[in-house]
């Protein structure tokens, strides 16, 4: 009985460990999920494992372990947000998934294995933003919503016009019409400085109404 509460309580150690290791980093970057909050959820996740093991060796744990990855999806998608034309917080849902992950290898007992994968884990959140912003600088995904007077189709042609002329490619185009405007959204993929001169072009257009992006 000793041995398996010293046991449980190393585990329960390494699981704020781990877990403070992956949020601090976090913290450091000043995410929604900081460093309270993964701890809390590797120690989580490592105790209902621990507990899972415990009770009937039917399908008990595996249900358990189901219910975990379940639920940390639900809590993960709610650090996902949309600013603008951009989706924000998938690194951060994707940190709260795998924090559960390592909590739930902790819980069975593969504590080494857990350690090697905690140091994976922060060569990719330290060392990988630096390619990952030179591929940014290369090229950049952004949605456009131009609002226009009702009676100026022919301004919707120069706009997808002028994507071409920028090297902006048109992935997604929709369009939408009320009593006092035509609203157009595009989703385009090009550099960052071909975005920047669309802006800028929609900014001094006098026919543009309002310009959302």
């Amino acid at each position: 009985m000793e041995q398996f509460f010293i046991e449980n309580l190393v585990k329960v150690g390494m699981a704020v460990l781990v877990g403070g290791l992956i949020g601090a980093e976090r913290e450091f970057q000043d995410k929604a999920a900081g460093f309270r909050t993964i701890i809390l959820i590797t120690l989580g996740s490592t105790l209902f494992t621990i507990f899972s093991l415990s009770m009937d060796p039917g399908f008990t744990q595996t249900r358990i372990a189901a219910n975990i990855v379940t639920g940390i999806g639900f809590l993960g998608a709610g650090a996902i947000v949309r600013e603008g034309g951009r989706i924000a917080g998938l690194t951060t849902a994707a940190t709260i998934w795998l924090a559960a992950a390592l909590g739930m290898g902790i819980g069975a007992g593969s504590l080494y294995f857990v350690l090697a994968a905690t140091g994976v884990t922060i060569l990719v959140l330290i060392a990988f933003p630096f390619p990952e912003a030179r591929i940014d600088r290369i090229r950049e995904s952004r949605a456009y919503e131009v609002t226009l007077a009702t009676d100026d189709f022919k301004k919707v042609e120069k706009i997808s016009g002028l994507f071409d002329e920028l090297s902006l490619r048109v992935f997604e185009h929709h369009q939408a019409k009320n009593e006092k405007s035509i609203i157009s959204t595009w989703k385009v993929i090009g550099s960052p400085q071909n975005h920047e001169k669309f802006i800028q072009a929609m900014m001094r257009d006098k026919a543009v109404k309002e310009l959302t992006y």
